[in-house]
């Protein structure tokens, strides 16, 4: 359970009320409907500096559950331990598959080159079920520009009797990009290299001019979700289509190696 912490919100730009919207919805989950209750999932990824600063203004001691594949690019991992410094985010939960599920079904590490969506139900979906079960609502940092899938998204559903946020749903890219330089966040290392969207080092590409932004996320699979945001029992218990290939590492990003939890 979170111990709320008093704290003053960051100046919220008049000429900008979306930012005050987010404040206020995230606001009456975290310190009155769902208060102690209620969890923040973070890729630590391109755009997640701002919902993390959002939460931190209201309560830096709110649960914050990263996934730790074994397969991000360190500069993810070096980014986390950025922004938890940088915010004074004090419960970091790093949530890690199961050992000896790794051992069975994904013993040297290729699983992702065959069938992604086995791996991704390995090392994000199962976890996250686990580590959400303590908890009646978690916050989301999805958009609806970021595809076609989340064109409708709301700012609030429920899913499986748990409640779950999207306070950022209706921000466009540009707003997102305009309110982080405005609180003057760090940026993700990948992002000035054309990562808009960064997942899985295996599974993670740079993306080209005019491509979506999400195009680099399974390039070539016909994958477009990792599986946390579905429903179970929406969930297509046979493989989806398989990697021709394994996806070759971008240059420009140091992948993580290995099989370590």
């Amino acid at each position: 359970m979170t111990t709320f912490h008093a704290r003053a919100l960051q100046p919220v730009d008049p000429l900008f009320p979306k930012a005050g919207a987010a404040i206020d919805l995230l606001r009456e989950a975290i310190v009155r409907t769902h208060h102690g209750h209620i969890a923040v999932v973070s890729s630590f990824g391109a755009e997640s500096a701002l919902l993390l600063a959002l939460v931190a203004g209201i309560d830096p001691g709110l649960p914050v559950l990263f996934l730790d594949t074994g397969k991000h690019f360190p500069e993810t991992l070096a980014y986390r331990t950025q922004l938890v410094a940088r915010l004074g985010l004090t419960d970091l939960r790093v949530v890690q598959p199961d050992a000896a599920a790794l051992a069975r079904i994904d013993p040297d590490g290729t699983l992702h080159r065959f069938i992604p969506d086995d791996c991704c139900a390995l090392r994000k979906v199962a976890p996250l079920e686990h580590a959400l079960a303590p908890f009646d609502a978690w916050i989301s940092g999805r958009k609806r520009y970021q595809s076609a899938g989340r064109a409708v998204l709301p700012l609030r559903e429920e899913v499986d009797g748990r409640v779950k946020l999207n306070p950022l749903a209706e921000w466009s890219a540009a707003e997102i990009a305009a309110e982080i330089r405005r609180r003057d966040l760090p940026a993700h290392p990948l992002v000035a290299r054309g990562f808009p969207s960064i997942g899985c080092a295996p599974c993670t590409r740079a993306v080209g001019p005019g491509e979506d932004v999400r195009a680099g996320r399974w390039a070539g699979s016909g994958k477009t979700e990792c599986g946390i945001h579905r429903s179970p029992a929406s969930r297509r218990p046979d493989p989806q289509p398989v990697f021709p290939q394994p996806i070759p590492a971008s240059p420009s990003a140091t992948p993580a190696t290995g099989n370590e939890p």
